[in-house]
Formats: structure tokens, C-alpha cells, sequence
């Protein structure tokens, strides 16, 4: 799988199964799906050791927050330890249960860095501005732009560590750590120098004749479709209103926010210097993608807050497990067997040049 809609298709399809399915085991499922598809997709780019450092950091955070929500949720009928109840916040009952809700909720956050870790090794930066729409030109160069920073950011870090080793430097301590920070500034400023001075130069941000004919009407459009949107929320959430009505709020709002952005969009220019090549191994797994993301949505649709892990509940401690929502959530490693489906083909073609 090559082209960057169906990678797009494939994370969204990813990123809801780990919010919605908060269960360890269907989590642990995803994790082995995504692996696959790193292990797939990170030689061929530069950047997988910037993104395997910041994995390592996501798993730190996910360390953090088990201890954290131990200590700040006094729920649950198995005790561990008791602090005392005169200390603010932390004082009280540690209990099993509220370990394994801090345990479930990083694993989730974990799952999902390595989701967006997955997209960004697959799809290059340059490749998403080409799908950005017309009228968010500018919002998506910036969006490039900071989804290329940490990346380039850890990678000038190993870079500059590397070099202070060679110096003769050895870290040892957190304070060692402190030869790095003005390297590593200076680096940053030179880079966002260049930056600005490449942009500019390209003339981004100009006011050319394209942005000066957009209407100003279809801008002021945008005002009252979000209000329309906020006021059919604000009519589900709050009053006992028929269903229709606040549908009809919500589409009518959706609506003219689309007809604005149209408008917007609909003069500005752009150049395709070589178009991303749609192959049937990409209509593959966009179908897969579509699949698992309207499992998991109908699955969230008819089961509830099920779906999710709850272990205050009594005899809910350990999670459940469906076999067939986990086949579902294993779809989501085909991308990555494909392709090393196709690596391997390749590897084992016979060259050309060969006699």
C-alpha cells in the first residue's frame, strides 16, 4: 500500500479502534497490527530511529500514568496499600482497580503515538499538502511543516550526541545533558531561519490575484454555520427536543460550512507535478480500513460504553474478550503484509542485468 489516501484511511480506522475499544487485550491486538506495519514501512525511510526514540518516550508517559491515576482514583474493592487520609488528594485506599485504569488508559495513548508514528514513516510531508483542500493552503503547509519538526528535532538531538561522545563527553547524569540544549538551540534557530527564508522566497503568503478575488461573504458565511452546529449541540445535549430537529440544525450548520470553504477554495490554483498512482493493492486495504472503521463505529453504535473497560465494576477486573471483534482489530495489519509481501517478491526477482 503506497498511496497516502488509503495510508489516511488506515489511521483513522486505527486511531478510532484505540478510543473506542479501551479493552487491554483488543488494545494489545492493535499494538501487533501496528507493529507489523512499522516493521513494514520503516525501511524505507530515514526518519524510523527519530520515531522509535519518541516511541520509547510514549512508553515512559505510559509508565507515569499508572502510578498517577493509582494515586488520584480511590475507587475499587482490592486494596493494595492505604496512604494517610490527611494528605491532600493522594491520601486514601491505592486499590488494584485503579492501577489497571491507568494501565488501560496509557496503553491506549501508546497505541495511538504508534498509529500516527505508522502514517508519518508511510507518508511523506510533501505528499499531504497535495491532498490539503484549496482552501486551507497555507494551514496545510503549516501542518507539514510541525509534523516534520520532533522527527528532525531527535533526529539533530542523536546527531549532537553523537558528536559530544566523540569529544570526549560522557553522560552519565542529568546535568551531562546540559551540552546539548545549546547545539541543539542553535541548530533549531539556523533550520526555522532557512526555513522562513526558502518560504519567502517561494513568495508564501503573498497576496497574489487569486486570494484577492475570494469573497469576503463566503468568510462571513463560516459565523453562522458554526453557530448553527452549536445550537443543534446545545439542543441534543440539553432540551427533550425530537431528533429531527436537531439534525436538521447539525446538516444545515455542516452545510453552509462546506458551501463557504467551497467558495473559498474555488480560485485558488494548483500544480501536480507528478500524481500518486493508485494501485489494487491500495484499493485493498482502504476497503480493509473502511471495514474495521465501520465494525468498530457500528459496534460502538449498537453495544455502548460495553465496548470499553471498566474494572470497578464487580467481577470486571479482567477484560473480556470477543473473537471476532479481535479478528476484526487484526484486519488492520494487512497494509504492512502486503507490503512485505511485495518487498519480498522484489528482493527475489531476478535483476536485469544478470547473465
Amino acid at each position: 500500500m503506497r498511496h497516502p489516501l488509503a495510508w489516511f484511511l488506515w489511521t483513522v480506522a486505527a486511531a478510532t479502534t484505540a478510543l473506542i475499544l479501551r479493552n487491554p487485550l483488543y488494545l494489545t491486538l492493535l499494538l501487533l497490527a501496528v507493529w507489523a506495519n512499522y516493521a513494514a514501512v520503516e525501511q524505507s525511510t530515514a526518519q524510523a530511529k527519530s520515531w522509535r526514540a519518541l516511541l520509547r518516550v510514549g512508553a515512559l508517559i505510559w509508565a507515569l500514568t499508572i502510578p498517577f491515576n493509582a494515586l488520584m482514583l480511590h475507587q475499587g474493592e482490592i486494596t493494595l496499600f492505604r496512604l494517610p487520609s490527611h494528605w491532600p488528594l493522594i491520601g486514601g485506599k491505592v486499590t488494584l482497580e485503579a492501577v489497571a485504569v491507568g494501565f488501560a488508559s496509557g496503553y491506549s495513548l501508546w497505541a495511538l503515538l504508534g498509529v500516527f508514528a505508522v502514517f508519518n514513516l508511510a507518508v511523506d510531508a510533501s505528499q499531504l499538502l497535495r491532498y490539503t483542500p484549496k482552501f486551507l493552503e497555507q494551514a496545510g503547509v503549516i501542518i507539514a511543516i510541525a509534523l516534520t519538526f520532533i522527527p528532525q528535532m531527535i533526529v539533530s538531538l542523536q546527531e549532537i550526541r553523537e558528536a559530544q561522545r566523540i569529544r570526549g563527553h560522557r553522560f552519565r547524569r542529568w546535568r551531562d545533558q546540559l551540552p546539548l540544549v545549546m547545539p541543539l538551540l542553535t541548530t533549531a534557530l539556523e533550520r526555522a531561519i532557512q526555513l522562513a527564508e526558502s518560504m519567502e522566497a517561494r513568495g508564501f503568503g503573498a497576496e497574489g490575484g487569486d486570494r484577492q478575488g475570494r469573497p469576503m461573504w463566503a468568510q462571513w458565511l463560516i459565523a453562522p454555520g458554526l453557530g448553527l452546529l452549536l445550537s443543534g449541540l446545545v439542543l441534543r445535549a440539553l432540551a427533550p427536543a425530537p431528533a429531527y430537529r436537531f439534525i436538521a440544525l447539525l446538516l444545515a450548520g455542516a452545510g453552509l460550512i462546506a458551501y463557504a470553504f467551497g467558495r473559498l477554495g474555488h480560485r485558488a490554483r494548483r500544480s501536480r507535478y507528478r500524481r500518486s498512482a493508485w494501485r489494487p493493492q491500495d484499493t485493498l486495504g482502504a476497503c480493509v480500513s473502511g471495514l474495521v472503521l465501520s465494525g468498530v463505529i457500528a459496534l460502538r453504535w449498537v453495544r455502548g460504553g460495553s465496548l470499553g473497560y471498566y474494572p470497578f465494576a464487580p467481577g470486571a477486573l479482567l477484560p473480556p474478550f470477543e473473537p471476532g471483534i479481535g479478528l476484526l482489530i487484526a484486519l488492520l495489519s494487512l497494509p504492512g503484509l502486503i507490503l512485505l509481501i511485495a518487498e519480498i517478491r522484489a528482493s527475489g526477482a531476478p535483476s536485469g542485468g544478470a547473465v
